[in-house]
């Protein structure tokens, strides 16, 4: 309604955000709030919610700036970095992203607005775009399989040495040995993440030379940087043939583009390797988001950790593709899943495999031949200047041994020239090259490096004496690359219409509602999105000087206290790169307080027979043993078990992992009870944060009880979800838990509060993601945060009034109502019509819908979260879309549907099944328009249901022939 008079203030219209963010208006909200016979939001969360978890005290937030201004903040910021000229290297190099897929995949909504692609048929473009980055990998590296991308390549290499470890228990010559054997010039984040992932599990680094090995005593497995860290290439094929005469297993961390030119380590009989992907077009971002990688041999699919795309058939026969084997292995496996990776970087990992794909084997030898040529041309410049290097043998990397000039005046003279380098330990100096490196770089560097700062050097001169400084032995010589996909999409034109092609293959959030409960799938507003790219975030390497980065610590300052202020707790670190990773940092800060309060023999962690199956694999990481508490028939904590549990274990009692609103998608009414009961066990709470959208703005956790919480930005603060990632993790702690948050030696200077070591690669995670969720708590100020809290909370409920006449709604809690999300049981529809669940899920594609979160918390229902961001007309078509597919299920009930041959069993329904011959008992009306609307708007599903069982017997994971689409 326009206001009467209004003033200035008013007509600048700086809560103009919350609109375009809440998907209701204010007559919509009136209309939901009478349909559940309500007054008000204020009324909805009184009943709602507990009053013994509000807050009292309103959110600190700044009112709200409308996008304009928010982006001219964010703008002022990112003037303050001063982006130098990178050659530090260190596992993160300069990219060039061809503006192709700059454009139509990282800035596409199409592509970064999907979900993880666990409903295969409509996930079809971003899983092919997955295939084809498996395909690169297993390529690259000479192995045998690879999966979907890891966080970053320091966590990939520990996920590497927790499946060696698990694979060598197995082998009863190595049950009890736990050492791990770390070349020492390997990256020095990776180093460090090892140290912080072994300790946990009992496992012991031992660290040499390259040629130290064998160590003294038996190791279960060996990881080899290759190039080195500091840029030696290393005959490595000795060494992993000694690691097998050992016994053990070889892990080889790789660069990727290195391996254009390298002889791959599977030809070496590598039996993992893993490494990063960055440099394929990914931007550094100030360390993340980027694609690790991870393959091995076929033999260890089943304990490979993370999402492997595998290649399927759908009912017609024609190939189709799906996520294979382990798709939510946690749930299965709980406590003895082999990873809590729940997903990946699959947003960074399309750009990587299609990086390849448009440029395909050849250009990639030439960018590969280019940049080890300038770092030649460089080093034979060097040597007339008298410099001296570490090692001859290279790809990019150099080690330099100054002469005529001290290191300093080399520091000095290099950031005049606004150029960073890095420097060691020993008083040398290292040298990165990279894509983008030119020739005025090499003139500029040789400046440097020269006793009285100035040479005349012609780089084309130098050139004709810069032959390779690869050995012979170590040169690849075979093939990569010789699928069709990478040789027939080097033109824009034909680029641009593969990657809209595979979009079309989708459904996201461009085309309709995705209810996944849990999964939050919010608005990523357009506003959000833009920072990401700009030079002044995308281009900063994370280990650059902190005077070169004073716009991000801005940023990241006034996230952490906007996060710190909307959860209560003073301590937050961004550095877990995924909520994975944040369930895993939250319990080793746990840990950590712990053993220096000299309770180190508390190793108990409690977790409800509902949680999340990350939620034990994590508890297994951080060292921990794990007990199940049993929940009531409302989906509560069963507090009567809780309590004898906390006896039983009193004394190595360490934790309790909660989520609130609960997993069953309600507020328990006994959440200061259920944390007085651990505190005075003498443990910690962990509250699991996936649920924070429902309390935003109205209650803190730090305020009730837990110690201890992780968030999801990419679920309440608006991160996309990238069809699987990425995602940021965070966690906020009470002050008693803030000396254990954790660090990161390569810049000890921002962490000075903690000696705790550090849980990624980089020091502030997925950095470049971050200013998404910075604009959103700025654009939406405190009172649209509150607002859209309440709204998410109404629409959950109004979809639940709607549905509840022909779905039970199976839990509810205050006043009979839910909190942000309801569970709807369709297990009843089994022993009536002979319908599963899986089945409903399929029939929703027909209707346009990606199904809500299907069986979990419990096997056969679907649990619906609408989130805020969708309009009361969506909630409508999606209600009615669930109502129509009940009453088809009742005409199979009652005799009027064939049982076996109707649209749920069939669907999805395809173009295709339309265009042949018609033989079902029903119309093609029926299957494709089954209500009105679907004529104006509708997504035809690439492919028919796939085979899933096939997938798995048959395991295909990277791209295959071209005869087997025959």
């Amino acid at each position: 309604m326009p206001l009467q008079n209004p003033t200035l203030a008013n007509l600048e219209q700086h809560e103009d955000f919350v609109h375009r963010h809440i998907g209701p208006d204010d007559g919509e909200i009136a209309e939901m709030l009478r349909a559940l016979d309500m007054s008000g939001l204020d009324e909805l969360i009184d009943r709602a919610a507990p009053q013994n978890i509000l807050t009292d005290k309103p959110l600190a937030i700044a009112p709200a700036l409308n996008e304009s201004a928010a982006l001219a903040r964010i703008r002022a910021m990112a003037d303050r970095n001063q982006v130098f000229k990178s050659f530090i290297g260190t596992g993160y190099y300069g990219c060039i992203t061809p503006t192709v897929i700059l454009r139509n995949i990282l800035e596409n909504p199409a592509w970064y607005t999907a979900y993880t692609p666990y409903q295969a048929e409509i996930s079809q473009g971003r899983l092919e775009g997955l295939l084809n980055f498996q395909t690169m990998v297993c390529d690259l590296t000479g192995m045998e399989i690879a999966n979907a991308s890891l966080l970053d390549e320091a966590t990939a290499a520990a996920e590497a040495m927790a499946m060696c470890f698990a694979l060598q228990r197995k082998n009863k010559s190595k049950r009890d040995c736990r050492a791990f054997w770390v070349m020492d010039d390997t990256h020095p984040q990776t180093l460090e993440v090892l140290e912080t992932r072994a300790e946990p599990l009992g496992i012991e680094l031992v660290r040499g030379s390259i040629d130290s090995f064998p160590p003294e005593k038996p190791v279960f497995a060996a990881l080899l940087q290759y190039p080195a860290g500091k840029g030696a290439i290393h005959d490595i094929e000795p060494v992993i043939e000694g690691v097998h005469e050992h016994g053990a297993l070889a892990i080889v961390a790789a660069d990727l583009l290195s391996l254009v030119l390298l002889k791959p380590p599977g030809e070496m009989d590598a039996d993992v390797v893993i490494g990063s992907a960055q440099r394929f077009g990914v931007p550094m971002g100030f360390g993340g988001p980027h694609a690790a990688f991870f393959a091995t041999r076929e033999a260890y699919k089943r304990s490979t950790p993370g999402r492997i795309v595998g290649v399927s058939m759908d009912r017609r026969g024609a190939p189709g593709l799906r996520l294979a084997l382990q798709t939510r292995e946690q749930h299965i496996r709980r406590e003895k899943a082999t990873s809590n990776i729940c997903t990946s970087q699959v947003l960074l990992a399309a750009m990587a495999g299609m990086y390849a794909v448009y440029h395909g084997p050849e250009r990639l030898k030439t960018i590969a031949a280019r940049v080890h040529r300038l770092a030649s041309i460089f080093a034979v410049g060097l040597k007339m200047l008298g410099c001296r290097l570490v090692h001859d043998s290279f790809f990019d990397t150099l080690e330099i041994i100054p002469e005529g000039v001290d290191v300093e005046t080399i520091r000095a003279r290099a950031l005049a020239a606004k150029i960073n380098l890095r420097y060691l330990d020993a008083g040398t100096v290292g040298v990165s090259f990279d894509e983008t490196t030119s020739r005025d770089d090499l003139s500029a560097l040789w400046r440097i490096f020269a006793a009285d700062g100035h040479t005349d050097f012609d780089p084309e001169e130098i050139d004709r004496q810069a032959g390779s400084h690869i050995a012979e032995g170590l040169r690849r010589q075979s093939p990569f690359l010789t699928h069709p996909t990478f040789h027939q999409h080097q033109s824009e034109t034909k680029m641009m219409r593969y990657l809209h092609q595979l979009a079309g293959k989708d459904l996201s959030l461009a085309h309709s509602m995705i209810p996944l409960g849990s999964c939050t799938m919010k608005l990523n507003a357009t506003t959000e999105m833009i920072p990401v790219t700009w030079p002044e975030l995308a281009n900063l390497h994370p280990f650059a000087p902190a005077d070169q980065t004073a716009g991000y610590a801005a940023l990241i300052a006034e996230l952490e206290a906007m996060l710190a202020d909307i959860t209560g707790y003073p301590g937050i670190s961004l550095q877990p790169n995924a909520g994975s990773q944040g369930e895993y940092t939250g319990l080793l800060t746990i840990r950590r307080y712990l053993e220096r309060q000299g309770q180190g023999q508390r190793n108990i962690c409690l977790i409800p027979s509902s949680a999340h199956g990350t939620n034990p694999a994590s508890a297994v990481m951080a060292g921990y043993q794990v007990a199940v508490v049993k929940c009531d028939h409302e989906g509560n904590i069963d507090m009567e078990d809780l309590r004898a549990q906390a006896e039983r274990h009193h004394d190595r009692l360490a934790a309790l992992m909660i989520t609130y609103p609960s997993t069953h998608g309600v507020f328990e009414t006994t959440i200061r009870e259920i944390c007085q009961v651990i505190h005075d066990g003498g443990g910690q709470v962990y509250m699991d944060g996936a649920n924070m959208n429902a309390l935003v703005g109205l209650a803190r956790p730090g305020e009730f009880g837990p110690d201890v919480i992780h968030l999801n930005l990419h679920k309440t603060f608006c991160i996309p979800h990238g069809g699987g990632g990425p995602g940021v993790g965070p966690i906020g702690v009470a002050a008693h838990l803030q000396p254990f948050l954790p660090g990161h030696r390569a810049r000890p200077d921002a962490f000075p509060e903690t000696n705790s070591a550090a849980v990624a690669a980089a020091p502030w995670g997925s950095a470049g993601i971050l200013p998404i969720s910075w604009a959103y708590i700025a654009m939406m100020g405190a009172d649209g945060l509150k607002k859209a809290t309440q709204v998410a909370i109404l629409n959950a409920n109004y979809v639940a009034r709607r549905l509840s006449p022909h779905y039970p709604v199976l839990y509810k809690g205050r006043n009979g109502l839910v909190a942000h999300e309801c569970i709807i049981d369709t297990r009843p529809l089994k022993a009536s019509a002979g319908i599963e669940v899986e089945d409903v899920a399929k029939r929703l594609m027909d209707y346009g819908f990606h199904a809500p979160t299907m069986s979990w918390p419990v096997a056969g229902t679907l649990m619906i979260e609408p989130t805020e961001s969708e309009s009361k007309d969506e909630l409508d078509r999606f209600c009615e879309a669930m109502i129509a597919i009940r009453e088809e299920i009742r005409a199979i009930e009652e005799g009027r549907m064939d049982a076996d041959n109707n649209p749920l069993k069939q669907a999805p329904h395809t173009a295709q099944d339309l265009a042949d011959e018609w033989d079902r008992p029903y119309s093609r009306e029926q299957a494709a328009y089954p209500l009105p609307w679907l004529r104006q708007a509708k997504f035809w599903p690439p492919t028919s249901r796939i085979d899933n069982v096939y997938g798995d017997k048959h395991l295909v994971c990277s791209c295959p022939s071209v005869e087997s689409y025959a």
